[in-house]
């Protein structure tokens, strides 16, 4: 690769990350679809807020991580949207997490065919890097479970469609 073409070295997205098992997982999708909803389910699960709102991604050698924004003010650190609650305080974690699992959640109100039952394994470019992309309903009850899965069975031992 050449000097001009190489990939940025950091990113900032909207959306929210948590970390399952020494995994960044970013889930993104449009306002409302249920973003902070899903972390705040599997931080009760055991998972730890990374960022909520906006993330900041760098690349760092041959692997992409997650972390809070370095400009976020410091009493919103290690802090989630509760809708209808608040700002509330959640477990967390300091510093970046590797990048494991890029999550698009669907819209609310879309049809549960969005979301197919055995898709073909997809990845994401982000930092001029392959992540594992999922398609998920942020809201189906399951959903929680089938990332912790995910995150458990990796990337490459998922069976879908070829």
């Amino acid at each position: 690769m050449t000097p001009e073409s190489d990939p940025p070295q950091s990113a900032m997205l909207h959306g929210t990350a948590v970390a399952i098992g020494g995994q960044a997982v970013l889930l993104i999708g449009p306002s409302g679809c249920g973003k902070s909803d899903l972390a705040l389910r599997l931080i009760d699960g055991g998972a730890r807020l990374i960022a909520d709102d906006r993330v900041e991604l760098t690349r760092v050698e041959h692997q992409i991580r997650c972390q809070a924004p370095q400009s976020i003010p410091a009493a919103l650190k290690g802090r989630i949207e509760v809708r209808g609650v608040g700002i509330m305080p959640v477990a967390a974690v300091e510093g970046a997490v590797p990048l494991g699992w890029y999550v698009e959640l669907i819209r609310l109100g879309a049809s549960p065919d969005t979301v197919e039952r055995l898709p073909a394994a997809e990845h994401k470019t982000l930092l001029g890097h392959d992540i594992p992309l999922l398609r998920l309903s942020a809201f189906e009850a399951s959903t929680p479970a089938k990332l912790r899965l995910a995150v458990a069975s990796g990337a490459g031992l998922i069976m879908g469609r070829e």
